[in-house]
């Protein structure tokens, strides 16, 4: 099993590349804002922070029949969400990305400005907010996501215009869709993106990422796989499954495989397998921090 030295060769073939095809990539959009937590102030610029995320719950708890203030310090503030930082790293790779989501409208946010100097945006509505309280045992992570329910087909005509849409659809050979969870229409809008654009002589590749669906009903998830699934016939599709996702994902397709909680690069190809024949799509990848496994209809490996 190879290791990460695979990533450098890997990435320098695709700078090199002359025909890297378009890309688009949709649909969210985030602002994240680091923080410090205050624990004790010496002065207006100094200050200790609360160091552990056990040590803010037991202040939390403390406060329960009585109150508290807590004084949060942001220490940075970047764009995020699963889309942006996907379409971040292919402008790294010179791709021609154009990004359609939640990046500001009718103005682009001042947190996306450079990043829309390397891609072509057409935005949606105003990004969500994601407030990250740092410790060093972990993070605590406080989302105002109003706006993710701005992302539609109905605000995507309305907004970025039927013809820039069409034509951003029609030019990509690549086209990503990520974060299915937490964007309530996104299962409405592939249906209608599958409407609007029959299958073709020109087969794009379509990656397609859920983002964690433990939050959404298995009902839901189902209707989203199916849909996917439809999106093969004239595309060649990848679904992208961190371990948490591919073993909850097997559950929902009630895949019967002895796996565990924890995938061992043999487990990994298998459940990659299943899934794939399961709704016969081109790919499955399944990426567990300490390998990767893909299967297609050629068989499967592990890296």
């Amino acid at each position: 099993m190879s290791q990460f030295p695979l990533a450098l060769p890997s990435a320098a073939t695709l700078r090199a590349s002359s025909s890297l095809p378009p890309a688009l990539l949709g649909f969210d959009g985030f602002i994240d804002t680091i923080c410090d937590a205050v624990d004790s102030r010496q002065s207006a610029t100094q200050y200790e922070r609360v160091k552990t995320l056990q040590a803010f719950g037991q202040r939390i708890v403390a406060a329960a029949g009585k109150s508290t203030n807590v004084e949060i310090v942001p220490t940075l503030v970047k764009l995020g969400g699963n889309g942006p930082i996907m379409a971040n790293a292919l402008t790294a790779l010179s791709v021609p990305v154009t990004y359609c989501g939640m990046t500001g409208f009718p103005h682009t946010h001042q947190v996306f400005e450079e990043f829309g100097t390397r891609a072509r945006l057409l935005p949606i509505c105003e990004p969500a907010l994601t407030d990250a309280y740092e410790f060093d045992d972990g993070k605590l992570i406080v989302g105002k996501h109003a706006t993710v329910a701005e992302v539609s087909h109905e605000n995507i005509i309305e907004r970025v215009g039927e013809v820039a849409w069409r034509a951003a659809w029609e030019s990509a050979g690549f086209v990503a869709m990520v974060n299915w969870t937490m964007l309530p229409y996104m299962t409405a809008l592939w249906k209608q993106i599958l409407a609007d654009f029959p299958p073709s002589a020109e087969r794009k590749t379509l990656f397609f990422d859920l983002a964690d669906p433990e939050k959404r009903s298995a009902a839901d998830i189902a209707e989203a796989l199916e849909v996917i699934a439809q999106f093969e016939a004239g595309n060649d599709v990848i679904l992208g499954l961190n371990e948490k996702e591919a073993i909850h994902i097997g559950q929902v397709l009630n895949i019967e495989t002895p796996l565990g909680d924890v995938l061992t690069p043999e487990t990994a190809m298998e459940l990659a397998a299943a899934i794939r024949a399961r709704l016969e799509i081109g790919t499955v990848v399944v990426h567990p921090t300490r390998f990767a496994a893909a299967a297609n209809s050629a068989g499967a490996a592990v890296v």
